[in-house]
């Protein structure tokens, strides 16, 4: 059995899915929606569906860092007798932008441990789904800076794999798409796949900060705006990582969009 949190989610959701077609056990684990209801703020809500899981896979809300405590979740599944544990961090831990005191409540465990640190999701392109359905319009900040968007299916395809294959234990991956994109250039690809002109405006950082304020806590807000306005050259760069794991290349945002299209219709 195989336990799943943030099951509801951008890669939840294709995890879930993933592990299912692939014949695993799978107890999906959500704030809300079906599946086992629990709260990461509140561990002990995790422990009914620890009994006899071999995996766990930790994703953690925007406002988890705020609010809630790792490393008492991380308890939890040790004393609960689970022996593996795959955490969704980010690849801000190793730029530093963000802290690593999730991963360092995983890597001090003792479990067989595997960290996913993804760049930039391509699902972010979600936030312009309603203009673009209403208006024909899209509104992004740093319209020319380009990073390399990963699929959250990649994501959730390495994370199956290191849920229930050997071989993973201590491993890092850096997660990314396959080459560099701009906003921009995103809104090219969304223009193309809906065949109609999609306009393009560009934000000031102070307009898509008050923006994201709205479902995102200030300290990630202003960490996701240096990566999106003023990346590093590691942040720019395409990891081999999704390759490696999967022996395929990682999907195109162009993909993405063709599986995501009526979202934009």
């Amino acid at each position: 059995m195989i336990v799943i949190t943030g099951a509801t989610g951008n890669v939840g959701r294709p995890l879930v899915q993933t592990l299912t077609a692939l014949g695993e056990d799978v107890v999906p684990v959500s704030r809300t929606g079906t599946g086992h209801r629990a709260d990461l703020t509140d561990p002990g809500t995790l422990r009914p569906v620890l009994d006899g899981a071999k995996a766990v896979f930790l994703l953690t809300s925007p406002d988890f860092l705020a609010r809630g405590n790792l490393q008492s979740v991380v308890d939890v599944l040790r004393d609960s007798g689970v022996p593996r544990v795959v955490l969704l961090s980010s690849q801000g831990v190793t730029t530093q932008r963000h802290p690593s005191v999730h991963e360092d409540a995983v890597t001090g465990s003792g479990l067989e441990w595997t960290i996913l640190r993804p760049g930039n999701f391509a699902s972010n392109a979600f936030a312009w789904a309603e203009s673009i359905r209403t208006q024909r319009a899209m509104f992004a900040p740093f319209a020319d800076v380009a990073l390399p968007a990963v699929d959250p299916q990649d994501i959730a395809e390495v994370a199956a794999a290191a849920l229930r294959e050997p071989g993973h234990a201590g491993a890092v991956y850096t997660l990314t798409g396959p080459a560099a994109i701009s906003p921009r250039q995103q809104g090219q690809v969304i223009e193309e796949a809906l065949g109609t002109p999609v306009r393009f405006t560009e934000l000031t950082r102070d307009q898509a900060r008050a923006g994201m304020l709205d479902f995102m806590p200030e300290p990630v807000v202003e960490a996701t705006l240096d990566v999106l306005g003023s990346p590093l050259p590691a942040e720019q760069e395409v990891s081999p990582d999704v390759e490696k794991v999967l022996g395929r290349p990682p999907h195109s945002f162009a993909t993405w969009v063709s599986r995501n299209l009526h979202a934009f219709r």
